[in-house]
């Protein structure tokens, strides 16, 4: 459950356990942020879906619909405001329930904190490795964009063509100096 999600997420992998066959996706181009820190996700497409909450005695059935993601996640699904508002549910942070009404009486489903907090740690692992990773692959990119030309390397250190020189400590009287570039990228 999560109280700030606009929408309701499931991933492919889940959809493929069920026997969903991904042909049943209708397209969906609109991006949307907050599943991994910083970056954007675009869906495979939306599927509704009925989703079932409680037991034989006492049970409420509703069809929601799912935004599609198509990397791995560490949950299931994200049930988000859309759910709450169909099933009028009444989520406790706390105590880590989740309460609607239902025909035969109110209906509670919960979880334990150790559950939570073993989920949550996951979670942040795969972000951050998601996160590296990219800032990685970025990173090597920049690298191969900035290789020295044959004409840059053929200048020596000591040319004072772009570049002046700096006291290293203002503070100090010994008075050395140490050689900047004027002229750098913004990279």
């Amino acid at each position: 459950m999560d109280g700030g999600s606009g929408l309701n997420i499931m991933y492919a992998k889940m959809l493929d356990e069920m026997g969903v066959d991904r042909t049943n996706l209708c397209p969906i181009r609109a991006p949307f942020h907050g599943v991994v820190l910083g970056r954007q996700a675009i869906p495979l497409g939306l599927i509704d879906l009925p989703i079932t909450f409680g037991d034989q005695s006492n049970y409420r059935t509703k069809t929601l619909s799912f935004d599609v993601l198509g990397f791995p996640g560490t949950f299931h699904a994200i049930l988000g405001h859309p759910c709450y508002a169909k099933f009028m549910t009444i989520p406790n942070y706390t105590y880590l329930k989740l309460k609607m009404p239902a025909s035969h009486g109110v209906i509670t489903i919960g979880t334990s904190f150790r559950r939570s907090y073993e989920y949550e740690v996951k979670c942040c692992g795969y972000a951050t490795t998601i996160v590296t990773s990219e800032e990685l692959a970025t990173l090597r990119e920049e690298v191969v964009e900035e290789t020295p030309d044959a004409k840059r390397l053929s200048r020596s250190p000591e040319s004072a063509e772009g570049s002046k020189e700096v006291l290293m400590d203002p503070s100090s009287s010994e008075g050395k100096k140490v050689r900047i570039r004027t002229a750098l990228s913004s990279k």
